[in-house]
């Protein structure tokens, strides 16, 4: 049984990596929205839990299926497309239960099934731990008001937590006159649930730990998050404005913990260049927007049929 479920989580993770590469692609073009791809990293960790698909003519996998890969139909319907499969590695011979075409295979993947289990609950292990010892640490904060507390022990204005998310500053921030545009950016980071994103980002690299590309994905993704929440404030300021939230940004110094949003987390240099050159979305590009997610997300999450 783990043996099976490894081997569809090495074909998930084969077909991630390939719909990851044209997120990876798509952030070169600098006239793309980084909220936009923010909102396409989810695909391919999308395609990193669900095996399962819907067959389309169109789709990265279709295209790559004329050369490899095989598709496996998990069930037929006449009113919509097939649900299926996709199939990369292509060693077995019959599929429910799995029988290898040769045997040395088999005993390939129940060995690294094995080591797979053990890797993931390892990092599992791992990342909870350090989600809980950064909620310790805050504990002991106090409140400034709202949900805005006041520690000695954070070094830049962060929001901890998922469910019940508090903005934490250093004890100079709370007396700074950049406290207004910090706060800001960290509320649009509690809308925006970026911390839930975090978790969720961290948790399919665990499960997928074996892979060197995932890791390379997530941080990405990350910084990627960072600056889609700069552009959604930015969307609300005037030029001035921009300009005041580009130098709080500079006097904040650079803090990156693994399961908060910090205001300083992200590359600040890369952070600062899109700030001052930040144009804000009309209803038409909002609207093209829009268009162009779901084409993407129609040609990397349909399997081939």
């Amino acid at each position: 049984m783990l043996s099976e479920l490894f081997y569809w989580l090495f074909n998930m993770s084969i077909v991630a990596t390939l719909t990851g590469a044209v997120v990876m692609l798509l952030r070169l073009i600098k006239r793309i929205p980084r909220r936009v791809i923010a909102m396409l990293w989810a695909i391919p960790f999308i395609r990193m839990w669900i095996p399962i698909g819907i067959g389309g003519k169109y789709g990265l996998m279709a295209v790559i299926s004329r050369f490899t890969t095989k598709t496996i139909t998990v069930y037929e319907s006449v009113l919509l497309r097939d649900f299926t499969l996709t199939n990369s590695v292509m060693a077995a011979d019959s599929y429910f239960p799995i029988t290898y075409k040769v045997q040395i295979v088999g005993k390939v993947f129940h060995v690294s099934s094995v080591i797979w289990a053990v890797a993931a609950f390892a990092v599992f292990l791992t990342f909870a731990a350090v989600y809980f010892a950064t909620l310790r640490e805050i504990k002991s904060s106090s409140l400034l008001y709202e949900n805005v507390y006041v520690s000695d022990k954070v070094t830049s204005p962060s929001v901890y937590g998922v469910f019940r998310p508090r903005i934490v500053i250093p004890p100079e921030t709370a007396e700074s006159g950049d406290l207004r545009y910090i706060l800001l950016h960290e509320k649009q980071h509690i809308r925006r649930l970026d911390n839930l994103w975090r978790v969720l980002a961290f948790a399919t690299a665990a499960l997928h730990c074996a892979n060197p590309f995932v890791w390379i994905f997530l941080k990405c993704f990350l910084s990627d998050l960072e600056v889609a929440c700069d552009e959604s404030v930015l969307q609300k300021c005037n030029d001035d404005e921009k300009k005041e939230y580009a130098l709080a940004l500079v006097s904040c110094a650079e803090h990156k913990t693994l399961f908060v949003s910090a205001f300083g987390g992200a590359r600040v240099r890369t952070r600062i260049e899109r700030i001052l050159s930040f144009k804000k979305m009309t209803a038409a590009s909002a609207v093209l927007s829009a268009v162009l997610i779901a084409a993407i997300a129609y040609f990397l999450l349909t399997n081939a049929y």
